[in-house]
């Protein structure tokens, strides 16, 4: 593979944003290549830009010289948008200021907050601190019970009873089976096993039911609303689905990305510099080189619409009416369609997105396997999915259906599906059995 395909399938691979970035690298790079944008924005001598590109070319193309020959100004950047990440840390140290606690007290309680991890839990044993700081297990104690009183209720527990404890306490909680559930008790919670609850502590179901909807109402990651790891993820379509009249069409969204040219300098330059083969040697490498990052681009974007104008013709039920009627698809069927081949179409799709009345879709969704319906109709397991959502959604909540019985049910509908299928797309849908489900 030349270097100029290699540099293809990467640009082809890329998101707008990443497009952006490299694009933006290739003009620090490459001297003849500008964005249209800046185009006739320069007025550089071209005597002076010829002592430079005959310094660049004999010192390894000097950084620092296409640094200041690039013109600076301000772009658009999302990094501009992006707010300073506050951190629990940052959160609980002027709580602590001004906590009226004393220099000694005020050092343990630093302390403290740097040992707490980005869900709020206290990471470090009292022993472990008080050693660490030379002070008491007894003083360390009390400095923690002030640092359990900062906001966000339930920071710097030990453990999750401690956090749930400290919540209930924080809402005036004076029920001791609620605490008792709650600090023994979660794991029944968290399956449902209500009955076996009432049963073991002698109350009734819908008591017990109660106090569970009530600590599932407490936080158990006080610190995670903090939490430095999950960082906002900025998703940029790359193509729209519009509507004129009852037509549906695609379009590219290329905004964000320069439209690129060659710069006027380099033919300038060329008409004065012939006979000069070094010189001309190094114009005409970075010549080609723009010339074929300009091609790169725009194949791309003509390789995604078309890739995208064949999705919108195959899922055309889906834009119409929704996500019950997306149909199965596969690489192959859009590669064969578009006349590329399906490894093209995967790095086509990686990491794009489209947008419609719908919604914000990666290109992926639209690829998947599917069902056989009693009538000979495909149908994607994503659109299954959603129908598995639906009953979920409709059903009675006192007595949640089986997979079995919605195995059952979406027979009746024409859907060819096992029970244990049922079981698969369920739990890769996040929806619990129905015996954790129920509601009494």
């Amino acid at each position: 593979m030349t270097q100029e395909l290699i540099q293809a399938i990467k640009i082809l691979q890329f998101n707008n944003q990443e497009l952006n970035e490299y694009i933006e690298n290739e003009l620090l790079e490459n001297p003849f290549l500008e964005a249209q944008k800046e185009a006739n924005e320069r007025a550089v001598d071209i005597d002076e830009l010829r002592e430079r590109l005959l310094e660049i070319n004999q010192n390894a193309k000097d950084s620092e010289y296409l640094d200041n020959w690039v013109s600076e100004k301000e772009e658009f950047s999302f990094e501009r948008y992006v707010s300073y990440k506050y951190t629990l840390v940052d959160h609980l140290l002027p709580q602590l200021a001004f906590s009226g606690l004393s220099e000694e007290e005020l050092k343990v309680g630093r302390y403290i907050i740097e040992c707490i991890d980005d869900n709020g839990y206290l990471t470090s044993s009292i022993e472990e601190i008080s050693s660490a700081l030379g002070v008491d297990c007894e003083f360390t104690e009390r400095i923690l019970k002030v640092v359990q009183g900062f906001d966000p209720v339930g920071v710097a527990a030990r453990n999750i009873e401690e956090c749930l404890k400290i919540q209930l306490e924080n809402k005036g909680e004076s029920d001791k089976r609620v605490f008792d559930i709650a600090l023994n008790r979660l794991e029944d919670i968290g399956n449902n096993r209500i009955s076996q609850i009432a049963k073991d502590m002698g109350l009734d179901v819908l008591e017990v039911q109660r106090i569970a909807d009530k600590i599932k109402t407490l936080e158990p990651k006080p610190g995670r609303v903090f939490n430095s790891d999950n960082n906002i993820k900025y998703v940029i379509p790359d193509v729209h689905i519009e509507k004129d009249g009852e037509d549906l069409f695609v379009r590219s969204d290329d905004e964000g990305v320069p439209r690129l040219s060659i710069s006027p300098l380099y033919y300038e330059l060329k008409e004065k510099e012939e006979g000069e083969e070094e010189l001309e040697s190094y114009i005409n490498e970075k010549f080609n080189s723009a010339l074929w990052l300009i091609k790169s681009i725009e194949q791309r974007k003509n390789t995604i619409y078309k890739v995208a104008s064949e999705i919108l013709k195959f899922q055309d039920a889906f834009f119409r009416k929704g996500t019950k009627y997306l149909k199965p698809l596969t690489l192959k069927q859009v590669g064969d369609a578009v006349g590329i081949h399906e490894s093209t179409v995967s790095r086509a799709i990686n990491g794009k997105y489209i947008e419609c009345d719908k919604g914000v879709f990666e290109l992926k969704y639209f690829f998947s396997g599917g069902l056989k319906g009693f009538e000979g109709e495909d149908l994607s397991s994503n659109s299954v999915k959603e129908m598995i959502k639906e009953i979920v959604d409709s059903e009675n909540p006192k007595n949640p259906y089986s997979d079995l019985k919605i195995a059952e049910m979406l027979n009746k509908e024409g859907v060819d599906i096992s029970r244990r299928t049922i079981a698969k797309y369920r739990e890769a849908m996040g929806i619990q059995s129905s015996s954790k489900r129920r509601r009494f």
